[in-house]
């Protein structure tokens, strides 16, 4: 099926199986991260498992649990994914960014992407959220590879220049005025960089490197949403003598989600 179409008809039955026939912003949660959904919001939820859906493959990485949450947060109607499917599955763009289009056809203006990130500058801390400022797509491919958008889409040659909006960061550092902003580097994984490729992607000019969210943040521009990049550091990017283990990874981002879903609670409470 064309992938807009089948994000049309996941938004449908999402509306069906919530009872939420709109929803406003939505938020895609990193490994590690789950415990932040429930900080996030926890009144009149409703939890459907994203294999009910449609399109949805499951998840087959620890710290993803292939759920989505509808919930409430203020005045605002809020899906949450607690996880996301990754290309290093050996999924296409398209099943890989088919959340958020799904997202944008049930209404939502503003997406929140969040992930476990490693530490590229050096200054940054384990346990410590940063603002994505802009990316460095460095898997080789795009979202929007392949055959153009249907009739009554944009043309695939979105510009990117905005792609982490800086008005969606104001709202972020009026809420915590510490938090620092950088450049994300996606690379496929699964396996970590080296500190060869480390090194390289600190001249490039990375802060943070992980294997997600480029391509959801260039899906979701593409269809107009404004995009909100957080990164919580789980670990020092290769190259400080220290192994990098997806379990601590994993623990790392569940220390600090429930301090991280208030954050972004208080977020989606501020958003204009």
């Amino acid at each position: 099926m064309d992938p807009f179409a089948a994000a049309v008809d996941a938004a449908a039955t999402l509306a069906r199986l919530t009872g939420r026939h709109h929803h406003d912003v939505a938020v895609v949660l990193g490994s590690g991260w789950s415990p932040a959904a429930a900080a996030i919001g926890a009144g009149e939820v409703v939890e459907v498992p994203v294999s009910e859906i449609g399109g949805f493959p499951a998840p087959t990485v620890a710290g993803h649990s292939g759920v989505l949450r509808s919930v409430e947060v203020g005045e605002r109607a809020v899906l949450i994914f607690v996880g996301r499917v990754h290309l290093y599955e050996g999924h296409s763009p398209a099943t890989v960014v088919h959340g958020v289009r799904t997202a944008v056809a049930a209404g939502c203006r503003y997406l929140i992407l969040t992930n476990a990130a490693g530490a590229v500058n050096p200054a940054y801390g384990v346990g410590q959220p940063v603002l994505i400022r802009d990316h460095l797509n460095l898997t080789a491919t795009s979202p929007l590879v392949g055959p153009p958008p249907p009739s009554g889409y944009p043309p695939r040659f979105v510009d990117l220049t905005d792609l982490y909006s800086a008005r969606l960061r104001q709202v972020a550092r009026a809420e915590d005025a510490t938090l620092e902003e950088g450049v994300y580097a996606a690379l496929s994984g699964p396996n970590y960089e080296t500190p060869a490729e480390v090194a390289m992607l600190r001249r490039l000019g990375a802060d943070l490197v992980g294997m997600s969210t480029a391509l959801e943040a260039i899906a979701a521009r593409h269809l107009g949403a404004e995009v909100l990049g957080i990164s919580l550091v789980t670990n020092a990017a290769a190259g400080h003598d220290v192994a990098i283990d997806h379990e601590e990874v994993i623990a790392a981002g569940a220390a600090a989600a429930n301090t991280v879903g208030s954050l972004l609670a208080s977020v989606i409470r501020r958003l204009p």
